[in-house]
């Protein structure tokens, strides 16, 4: 590196952590705020001696980036670029180490969206992996024949079911991206996580929290309890946690390919578990069976669509399109705030802008997104500056509309503010276990990747001897049949999902990646997220560490306990009612957990993760220069 690129890194590494914007903060006052306590990298022993390894919130460097929420699997994603992996190889490999370290989060019994820019076609592409609904599955399967017309409790019973088990697609979503644009072979990029789950990883209090949080659930399922129940208790703080049968399941799908996965004797392991739940001796839930068979394993692809795309103040943004409703509802949100100019506006009616913005959104997400192979969803008008506008004129910057919101007309024709189409506002039940993760490489190729198996510990059912929890992500479909509803169950259909992997693109070239988990408050995330950073003035480490608010169309905004603090007084006159975050389903009062990377002048990278939200995230660069 000569020493103008280095200095002119440094200083560009320097501007943006300080806000880009004369801010005087130093980069160690920077370290300290943004480094936290490590997650841990595994050692190898089994007692309680495993040495931490460091990790930081952000980074500052050359060659490349990874962040995500976890250390071990970001140190394995730059490990894979220092040895010359692009960020496709990186994506996947550290989506794999997430599977080991997270896998109440992601694995391959999940699914996911990919986001990939390639520098050598200076174009976005995307692959849709979600789950699929099997060939069998009929309308009412979330209909409890014991009170006819109503669904089963929606959690612990469906969610800990194989009813809720959708046709997993993220193995499919690795080979498809590594085929596609990848160096690596599947083998190569899943070595590194199973070398992780053979020789283990150290406990930190978040899992042991997730691991107490499901409990009733893991307890009801007996290799599920047997792997993380041990002696009918959550692995402890600081102890080695390996997963022999996990490490081994990646060297066979290293070795045969996907084919291991969607055929054969895993296969037939995974439809049966399904089918027959393995419930435990005394297990109060019903842990109901499922649909799933090996018919609908092996017809299973991905898809590869044309991203969503919407210009903000002379920047496009890229998302995830149906059938995920991140992009189209990110996408809007933006095209109704345009003409608002956040950056002009106080704080506070900023926030209650972008609180309007997004509620406007949501009301059009319900009625009208779903999966396309079943819905003929308007994306492009959902996405027109057209509607944006017509939408934006309902927002009454003094004062909040009456909640829920009736959803626009995106029918080509608008002018002036019309009344909405009468809709009835359906509840949320997606889950808020998912995880993000962003890579990118010397080159210039980016990847922005979410991945879940749905509620923290999905389906909650172990595939035995396999070492993988399968997904329960068929309850983000509408329990209650309704042929007017887009995202009803039907056979094959994709449930609508809210992940919303995002690349920003500035004169063309990358300037910004970005996701997060949360369920439904993931649109809420990442668009606040991007308007902090975009609109507010602050630096991307400060956008993703302010906290947040997230408003669905509902009559209150979910807000972490720091936004009250800090806004619910300036908020108040103008009508918005916060409640805290935060179920009796988790222990956190936490939106969100976002991962995310900005391309600095001269080719260098800031990447950044949660400073404290879900016990911190870590990001790494190739040629460090700051933390080092």
């Amino acid at each position: 590196m000569t020493p103008t690129r280095l200095a002119a890194t440094l200083t560009a590494g320097t501007l943006v952590l300080a806000g880009l914007a004369g801010l005087t903060a130093s980069t160690a006052a920077i370290a300290q705020r943004t480094a936290e306590p490590p997650r841990q990298l595994a050692a190898q022993t089994d007692d309680h001696t495993a040495q931490p390894t460091k990790k930081y919130a952000t980074a500052v460097g050359f060659g490349g980036a990874v962040a995500s929420v976890d250390a071990d699997a970001t140190n394995i994603g730059v490990s894979v670029l220092r040895r010359g992996g692009n960020a496709v190889d990186a994506a996947v490999a550290t989506a794999a180490a997430l599977g080991v370290t997270e896998p109440y989060s992601a694995g391959v019994g999940g699914g996911g969206y990919f986001v990939y820019y390639s520098a050598k076609d200076r174009k976005v592409y995307t692959i849709d992996g979600r789950e699929t609904a099997p060939a069998t599955m009929p309308e009412d399967a979330f209909l409890n024949p014991a009170t006819p017309g109503k669904p089963y409790t929606f959690f612990p019973d469906l969610v800990t079911s194989g009813v809720s088990v959708g046709i997993p697609g993220t193995l499919a979503t690795w080979d498809a991206a590594l085929h596609s644009w990848g160096s690596l072979s599947l083998g190569k990029a899943l070595k590194p996580a199973a070398d992780l789950a053979d020789r283990g990883f150290v406990i930190d209090q978040t899992f042991r929290n997730q691991t107490l949080d499901n409990k009733a659930r893991f307890s009801a399922i007996t290799p599920t309890a047997a792997l993380y129940l041990p002696n009918g208790d959550a692995p402890v703080v600081g102890s080695v946690f390996k997963n022999k049968d996990l490490a081994k399941t990646y060297e066979l799908l290293g070795k045969k390919g996907p084919s291991a996965f969607y055929t054969g004797p895993l296969a037939q392991e995974i439809a049966t578990v399904v089918q027959t739940p393995p419930k435990a001796p005394g297990a109060t839930l019903p842990v109901m069976p499922g649909h799933l068979t090996t018919a609908d394993l092996a017809k299973y692809k991905v898809i590869k669509q044309a991203p969503t795309k919407v210009s903000y103040d002379g920047l496009d943004v890229y998302g995830m399109a149906p059938s995920s409703s991140g992009g189209t509802t990110v996408g809007e949100a933006l095209n109704i705030l345009a003409p608002l100019k956040l950056s002009t506006q106080s704080t506070p009616q900023a926030l209650h802008s972008y609180l309007e913005a997004s509620a406007l959104a949501f009301a059009d997400r319900g009625k009208y997104v779903g999966d396309p192979a079943f819905v003929d969803v308007p994306q492009k008008e959902l996405l027109s500056k057209g509607f944006g506008a017509e939408r934006s004129c309902l927002i009454d910057p003094a004062k909040a509309a009456v909640k829920p919101l009736q959803p626009g007309s995106p029918d080509g024709s608008y002018s002036g503010c019309p009344a909405g189409i009468a809709h009835e506002d359906k509840a949320d039940t997606e889950g808020l276990s998912t995880t993000h993760l962003v890579a990118a490489d010397k080159w210039g190729n980016i990847v922005s990747y979410t991945l879940t198996i749905e509620q923290t510990g999905g389906s909650g059912i172990l595939v035995p001897g396999r070492g993988f929890l399968l997904n329960n992500e068929l309850t983000d479909f509408t329990a209650i049949p309704d042929p007017a509803d887009p995202n009803r169950i039907q056979p094959n259909k994709r449930p609508r999902s809210s992940m919303s992997p995002t690349i920003v693109l500035k004169n063309g070239k990358p300037f910004l990646a970005l996701g997060s988990p949360g369920g439904s408050t993931i649109i809420t995330t990442v668009l606040q997220t991007l308007t902090n950073r975009l609109d507010r003035g602050m630096t991307l480490p400060d956008a993703i560490a302010a906290p947040r608010a997230s408003q669905r169309n509902t009559a209150n905004v979910t807000a972490e306990p720091p936004f009250i603090d800090a806004y619910g007084t300036a908020l108040k006159p103008y009508g918005h009612t916060l409640v805290p975050a935060g179920d009796a389903l988790t222990s956190a009062a936490e939106i969100g957990a976002v991962a995310a990377l900005e391309v600095l002048p001269h080719g260098g990278y800031l990447a950044a993760a949660e400073p404290k939200r879900r016990g911190g995230g870590a990001a790494g660069t190739v040629d460090q220069l700051w933390p080092n």
